[in-house]
């Protein structure tokens, strides 16, 4: 069956559209991670819950919803979040062991280092390793369905040139994080907001759609 197809059959229920502008129920969230207390995404661009609400007929509400990582409840709420920032940081006890668990029962997390910050890169390397083992974290390669699900990127190109790699996690077979260091917040369409710095990947902003519908139908 092909992925739309099964798409449409998996999220039928959730093709509905919220009246008067209130949440529906029936409404598909996605999560702006709070995690280490109190450091969340500033500049990543929600304009792929757009895209993917147009072009799959997703019931998708456009905007981040708030998330704490060491919310049970709030976690539940949604199928897919995205953690991002720069700089060092370390997660609380309680946080490592809700997200862990949010990702062992069907969530998806997308980590993106903002502006390619190595000291964020090597946290979020850190935190994953504490929470899933050494070496959790493997090479996630252009073949894998991920990037064929929506859009079809057969190739990654960076402001900056170079070669981009993706990192992930899998359980159970299931890939349940995917990890950019170069960087997946696609400043360009975030108002105030610029990767001066960085090697930001220049077409996120199919990626990171691709990975919404991968996390939804998986």
């Amino acid at each position: 069956m092909g992925t739309l197809l099964r798409l449409l059959v998996i999220l039928l229920p959730l093709i509905l559209s919220a009246a008067d502008g209130v949440i529906s129920p029936r409404q598909v969230q996605v999560g702006n991670l709070i995690y280490a207390a109190n450091k969340t995404s500033k500049c990543f661009s929600d304009s792929f819950l757009a895209s993917v609400s147009k072009d799959a007929g997703i019931n998708l509400v456009t905007k981040f919803i708030p998330v704490k990582s060491a919310s049970a409840k709030e976690l539940s709420g949604v199928g897919f979040a995205i953690m991002t920032g720069e700089g060092a940081f370390t997660m609380t006890a309680d946080e490592r062991t809700q997200l862990k668990a949010w990702l062992e029962n069907g969530g998806f997390l997308l980590a993106s280092a903002g502006c390619s910050s190595k000291e964020w890169s090597a946290s979020l390397r850190g935190e994953v390793n504490q929470m899933f083992g050494a070496d959790a974290l493997t090479t996630v390669s252009a073949e894998h369905p991920l990037f064929q699900t929506l859009y079809d990127v057969r190739s990654i190109t960076l402001k900056n040139n170079g070669k981009a790699r993706f990192e992930g996690v899998i359980v159970d077979g299931r890939l349940v994080c995917l990890f950019s260091h170069e960087g997946l917040n696609d400043t360009a369409r975030v108002q105030g907001c610029c990767c001066c710095g960085g090697n930001e990947i220049t077409n996120a902003h199919q990626v990171v759609a691709n990975a919404l519908v991968y996390a939804l139908v998986e």
